[in-house]
């Protein structure tokens, strides 16, 4: 309950930093700021900390004097070992007067000075090549910060002041991670379709996760790999469900440099380990990759931008993710490119799950012949209908498709969850209890009526090889008989009802008098229509 309560807070002080900026700019914009700036804090809060830990072995009472007891331990002649030990455990080293508890008292005694957080983000990008170019996207003398080198300075110090009351020193890593994803969450709310780029709902996270992980809980040193992973938050869901999460190797793509810059924010702020993370900014498609250390993975998670367009060049039937196939995914719809670059990735004992739109079930031409493949390798292993509008960036129905690399069988679980939600008032929601009933069925892997069915290879192959989920899964609802003796009764006793009650109205128009000679005409005009 407590650890909920500190979650809240820190939520809210957090968001209220988008406050300061919200008038200036739109969402889109404004986050790369607060959760940039937000960032910086917690790696300077987590420097001093440990510089104290170093100095002392305790945890400080304030970061005040965190600060304090570093500055005189840089006078001291054991300086360099000290710097040398902090540069090997936090992989970067900040000056006393680059910290952001610096930076906040300075805002607080007016004497902020914006060039010194931008030597503090340099230093920071020049420490370890995992931090390179991690805040260019924050510009710190944008004229959306206000008219002039004066109010441009003043909001940024209001935000260093404002997100200074969050209290990181007491906030452990699941708490401020928790803080980071709602935020992250809040942006995609707010901007709608742009959110599609980083941003997966946590509903869809879960399940696609639930499903990967699942028989693999208990492996130690569990690899993950998302090729198209946005803000990280559909790889860092792992963590939950691992039972040696500290051991998990995350591998991600992602081909916006912003959207990049904000994952490998994510996994620190998760507390994830620099030795644990592999990210990439690239585009998936155009360069395979990872290529030279680990190449395939226990799990493959993807929410790839739905039918984008690719190049689809001849060259890439050479390509080892797409040669078996013999044809490639259409250039408007690289919907199969992505699931085969993933498949290619899987380990043999491997689960993948990917969210795609229906259209991959049943279009032909290219992708029906890809999706025969599959089909005849046994390598579709369930096909999972989502409900509606469960996205910020289309209200399309969207599917998931579940992935072996090598098993014995051929056979296919359909699973209906389409009717799994709640409204909301922007996107329909899928409750956790909606969640547990998807996994149910999906452990089950049986037929249920109007929810699931187990399709055999042959009652595929007689459905030439279209995976519509209704041709398998018949949810259809048969509405009541109508009683058309009893309907009709109703509508006489309505028509009774009302007739009487017209009955006595008219009587209480009979009643009334009025001096006014127009007034009585008017009424009885009205009386004389209603006896016709």
């Amino acid at each position: 309950m407590a650890e909920m309560e500190n979650s809240k807070d820190l939520i809210s002080v957090l968001w209220s930093g988008a406050d300061i900026l919200r008038s200036k700019m739109d969402a889109n914009e404004y986050k790369d700021y607060l959760l940039g700036i937000v960032f910086y804090k917690y790696l300077s809060d987590s420097f001093l900390i440990k510089v104290y830990d170093l100095l002392y072995d305790e945890k400080p009472g304030t970061l005040k004097e965190a600060l304090e007891a570093y500055k005189e331990a840089l006078e001291d002649e054991s300086a360099e070992e000290l710097k040398g030990q902090l540069s090997k455990e936090c992989h970067y080293i900040m000056e006393p007067e680059l910290t952001y508890t610096y930076f906040a008292d300075a805002a607080r005694n007016n004497s902020f000075n914006r060039e010194q957080l931008q030597k503090g983000f340099n230093n920071i990008e020049q420490s370890d090549p995992i931090f390179a170019d991690l805040f260019t996207d924050i510009d710190l003398y944008s004229n959306r910060l206000g008219a002039g080198d004066q109010k441009q300075s003043d909001t940024v110090a209001s935000l260093i002041k404002e997100i200074d009351k969050a209290d990181l020193l007491n906030s452990d890593t699941e708490i401020l991670g928790n803080a980071y994803e709602y935020l992250i969450g809040q942006f995609a709310s707010e901007t709608g379709k742009k959110a599609g780029e980083f941003y997966t709902p946590q509903a869809v996270s879960k399940i696609l996760t639930k499903i990967a992980i699942s028989g693999q809980e208990d492996k130690k040193g569990l690899s993950v790999y998302d090729p198209c992973m946005g803000s990280g938050s559909l790889l860092l869901n792992a963590k939950k469900y691992a039972s040696a999460p500290e051991y998990i190797k995350y591998y991600g793509q992602e081909q916006n440099t912003s959207t990049y810059n904000l994952a490998r924010m994510n996994m620190f702020l998760h507390g994830i380990v620099a030795e644990n993370q592999h990210l990439r900014n690239g585009d998936t498609l155009d360069g395979d990759w990872p290529t030279e250390e680990e190449t395939d993975f226990n799990m493959v998670l993807m929410n790839p931008p739905y039918s984008a367009k690719w190049s689809a060049a001849a060259g890439f039937l050479q390509d080892e993710r797409f040669s078996d196939y013999g044809v490639l995914a259409p250039k408007s719809k690289a919907d199969y490119a992505f699931l085969l670059h993933g498949l290619y990735h899987l380990k043999n004992n491997g689960t993948m799950a990917i969210v795609l739109p229906h259209g991959v079930l049943f279009r032909g031409a290219a992708e029906g012949k890809i999706r025969e493949k599959l089909l005849r390798s046994g390598n579709i292993y369930a096909v999972i209908g989502l409900p509606a509008n469960l996205f910020y960036n289309t209200s399309i129905p969207t599917c998931i498709i579940v992935l072996k690399k090598h098993r014995d069988g051929r056979d296919v679980l359909f699973i209906d969850a389409s009717k799994k939600f709640n409204k909301g008032k922007k996107q329909n929601e899928m409750s956790d209890e909606h969640i547990a009933e998807v996994f149910v069925l999906y452990n089950k892997r049986e037929t249920v009526e109007k929810e699931s069915f187990l399709a055999s290879f042959e009652d595929i192959e007689k459905n030439d090889f279209n995976l519509n989920i209704p041709r398998y899964v018949d949810n259809f609802e048969k509405e009541e008989d109508v009683d058309i003796n009893a309907l009709l009764q109703d509508m006489k006793k309505t028509d009774d009802e009302l007739e009487q009650v017209q009955k006595e109205f008219l009587s209480l128009l009979k009643e009334l008098t009025s001096s006014d000679p127009t007034i009585i005409s008017s009424l009885n005009d009205l009386i004389r229509k209603m006896e016709e």
